[in-house]
Formats: structure tokens, C-alpha cells, sequence
């Protein structure tokens, strides 16, 4: 199974996500879901996986969460799920997908966990942290 990424182009988290799936040889299906949107079932689905609640995969910077009233601690998560289908950008980012399992891959090295093999090295994130070594052995 090759990988499947939810993802956003202008997150860099997500686009370093999608350079290391490419740089080690996947070819993911990419899913921009800020296009697409979310079905319940997906959307339930992908943070079951992952073990997350909602609230633990809101995005909580640079998404109208605050102005919705969605990090107060009184909302329920049947609340911010509900808001997280009507207003996809409340969703964190990326979700990743493979045959080891579903991560929400924050930071982009959680995608190192996800898959068989390495990009080769050495490997950096756009900011150039390095991810891989010259050896193709994990940094972070």
C-alpha cells in the first residue's frame, strides 16, 4: 500500500511530511482535504486510528478555533468534531497513512515511523534541521 497524506501545500509541516514520503520512493496519494473536505466516517475514522480525540488533533494556531470558542475547556469533543466537518482547517495536519498505521505526523519526523525505508541521506526539513545522516540513520 502506498502511503496517503492529508495534506496542506502552504503548511510546511506537511510539506516536509510529503518530501520524505517522496524522497524515500512512495508515490502517496495525496488528499488536500482543505479542497476535498471531510466525511464523518473519514474524519472518525483517521483519529480513531491515530488514538486521537478532537480536541487533541485541533489545530489551534493560524485556525479560527479561538474565535469559535473552541479551546474553551467546557466544549465538548462531539462539539469540535462536528465544527472540524463544517470547517476542515480545524483539523491539524498532516494525517498520515500507511500499512504500520495512521499518525497525525507533528512534528514531520513521526513520519519516520510510519514507513519501511528512509530517504537517503543526508535529509533536511525546509528550515535545514536534519532528519537523516549522511549514514541514512535517524537524527530526531
Amino acid at each position: 500500500m502506498n502511503p496517503v497524506i492529508f495534506h496542506n501545500p502552504d503548511c510546511g509541516t506537511s510539506r516536509n511530511v510529503l518530501a520524505v514520503l517522496e524522497a524515500a520512493g512512495y508515490r502517496p496519494e495525496i488528499v488536500e482535504y482543505l479542497k476535498t473536505g471531510w466525511t464523518r466516517e473519514l474524519l472518525l475514522t483517521l483519529l480513531t486510528a491515530a488514538g486521537l480525540t478532537p480536541r487533541q488533533a485541533l489545530r489551534e494556531t493560524k485556525s479560527p478555533a479561538k474565535e469559535m470558542g473552541l479551546l474553551d475547556e467546557g466544549v465538548r469533543d462531539e462539539a469540535i468534531f462536528k465544527a472540524m466537518l463544517e470547517t476542515p482547517v480545524l483539523v491539524n495536519r498532516p494525517f498520515v497513512v500507511t500499512d504500520r498505521g495512521v499518525k497525525l505526523c507533528r512534528p514531520s519526523e513521526a513520519v519516520l515511523d510510519l514507513i519501511d525505508r528512509y530517504p537517503p541521506g543526508p535529509f533536511a526539513k525546509e528550515d535545514g534541521q536534519l532528519m537523516i545522516d549522511a549514514e541514512g540513520q535517524r537524527v530526531v
